[in-house]
């Protein structure tokens, strides 16, 4: 191998860990990352220690998909006690930091009776002094905020939590994610290092540049005994080359889930990118990071949830991202930390925040912010946003998951801004219950049916055809369903044509063709060219 002229692997996964967790949002800003510590990390793995064998059970039963069960078949329970033990050593702020968010809710509901707040600020936890400030809401119901700016600038910032997984994937299959941390891996490197680390845009932008292994080898801080290891990821054979589109059309491209790219000659715009690898056989056609553009304009992010901000994707990409666009959070709420701080902290330099019927301009296309309901419950959560996209006279609309529970929200939208060509909408209309995801940000357990009723769900059949309605489009396309076998990792999803999801999609399809309107449930990938 000429080792001076070397590209990454297609198939080389560059796994993003928090505490070897697979990193995701929630555990980046500080006080999410302390609650999820204490409420889901260490909670999986003493549940584990104490029965592995359930959880390789549970592991084994498809309904329990997704559930907090570690994956490792009831072994290596050693590990997974010395890695619980290395948390509770390692991450002593952070958890001392959750029990006071605890201790200072229940200060606030037992004595803040709606006269003035100043004198609790002196029973304010120690350590989140200086970090809060108490109010009130407009029924007299009391509440904190974080400055989280400070947060991250405090010891409860820690960067060395963070470090970067190396290894090569050959096929779609991944265990769950969320609930399985990683252990040692004899073909795989585990690299100590922050996700702003530059050698990871180096790393990457040699899938398609090639560059010295010595020198990558160096700027990682590759160690001897694991060179070998480090060079398999790395091949002499070029790589697809990539085509870049130079017509006079809108060229939309599928590329599984809730990613799609929009190009023009001038202009390319990546949303909730989600990208598969290639490289090894695959059951299902798909675009993948060689049908990406050298530069992406513009990284729309619609919300705050995993399936839709992968930092494996995301962090590769980071290089060739001139602007990310972000929805702006309500400032403060544990439940709602700032994408913009986020994005920043892991060395994106360059993020933007659009509010709901705000627009930026560029070219001869805007984007514009137009709310995004439900799909979060019923929580005050402000970070998601629908996106309004238009390219000339040719109007596009991306929903992702939101639920439309009031139609004349949409409709008064729509009087504002016309009518649209494409809505993109979801349809995963069952979801997870609020404490599936949001459960460690609780300070007081919640009654399983109150928990049940306020799901992760987006538009059902008559909520879909609200929409539409509301829209008069030409195309109905549903997607971010997390169908495509590449995102069950981070999904948990696995339907069936009775599912409730798929029934509700083809009734929105089946409504949509007999009113003469364009209609499919995308999977896999799909092209499509529009006039401006």
């Amino acid at each position: 191998m000429n080792t001076d002229q070397v590209y990454l692997k297609p198939n080389l996964v560059i796994e993003p860990l928090f505490d070897n967790w697979y990193a995701w949002s929630h555990l980046i800003s500080p006080a999410t990352a302390a609650m999820n510590i204490t409420g889901r990390h260490l909670k999986i793995m003493s549940s584990y220690i104490q029965a592995p064998a359930a959880h390789a059970a549970a592991v084994k039963n498809p309904k329990m998909l997704g559930g907090p069960f570690i994956d490792y078949d009831g072994k290596r329970v050693d590990e997974i006690e010395q890695l619980r033990n290395d948390t509770l050593e390692n991450q002593k702020e952070l958890i001392v930091f959750s029990e006071a968010v605890k201790e200072l809710n229940l200060m606030l509901k037992a004595k803040a009776k709606g006269y003035s707040l100043e004198p609790l600020y002196e029973e304010v936890p120690e350590v989140l002094k200086g970090y809060v400030e108490l109010i009130y809401d407009l029924n007299n119901q009391p509440s904190f905020r974080f400055f989280e700016p400070l947060l991250y600038n405090s010891e409860f910032y820690n960067e060395t939590s963070q470090s970067i997984l190396l290894w090569l994937t050959d096929n779609d299959e991944r265990p769950f994610v969320l609930s399985t941390p990683r252990l040692e891996d004899k073909d795989k490197i585990h690299l100590n290092i922050p996700f702003s680390h530059n050698g990871l845009d180096a790393l990457s932008k040699m899938r398609r540049t090639p560059g010295s292994l010595s020198e990558i080898k160096e700027k990682l801080n590759i160690p001897p005994d694991m060179e070998s290891v480090f060079e398999s990821f790395f091949t002499t054979e070029l790589p697809k080359a990539y085509e870049k589109y130079t017509g006079d059309k809108v060229r939309m491209r599928y590329f599984g889930h809730a990613c799609i790219l929009v190009e023009t000659k001038d202009v390319s715009i990546l949303i909730d990118p989600i990208i598969s690898y290639y490289g090894y056989p695959q059951e299902v056609d798909r675009f993948s990071d060689m049908d990406l553009p050298d530069t992406i304009d513009y990284v729309l992010i619609t919300h705050n949830h995993q399936d839709h901000i992968l930092f494996e994707t995301l962090i590769p990409l980071r290089h060739k991202i001139k602007n990310i666009v972000v929805p702006r959070s309500s400032n403060g709420s544990l439940q709602d930390p700032s994408l913009k701080l986020m994005f920043k902290s892991i060395g994106f330099n360059n993020v933007v925040e659009i509010d709901e019927m705000d627009t930026i301009n560029f070219n001869d296309c805007s984007i514009t912010g137009i709310p995004f309901i439900g799909e979060h419950s019923d929580l005050n959560i402000q970070a998601k946003i629908c996106h309004h996209v238009r390219v000339g006279d040719f109007k596009m609309i991306f929903v992702a998951d939101s639920c439309n529970v009031e139609s004349k929200i949409y409709q008064r939208v729509q009087a504002l801004l016309g009518d649209v060509d494409v809505i993109f909408l979801g349809m995963e209309c069952d979801g997870a219950p609020l404490s599936w995801l949001y459960g460690p940000l609780l300070t007081e357990p919640l009654a399983r049916d109150k928990d049940s009723s306020r799901r992760l769900a987006g538009s059902n059949f008559e909520r879909g055809k609200g929409l539409v309605k509301a829209f008069n489009p030409k195309e109905v396309y549903v997607y971010a369903m997390g169908q495509e076998p590449w995102l069950e990792f981070i999904s948990s999803i696995k339907y069936t044509d009775e599912s409730h999801p798929i029934v509700q999609s083809d009734l929105l399809i089946k409504d949509c063709k007999a009113n003469n309107i364009v209609a499919e449930r995308l999977f896999g990938e799909k092209e499509i060219m529009y006039l401006k």
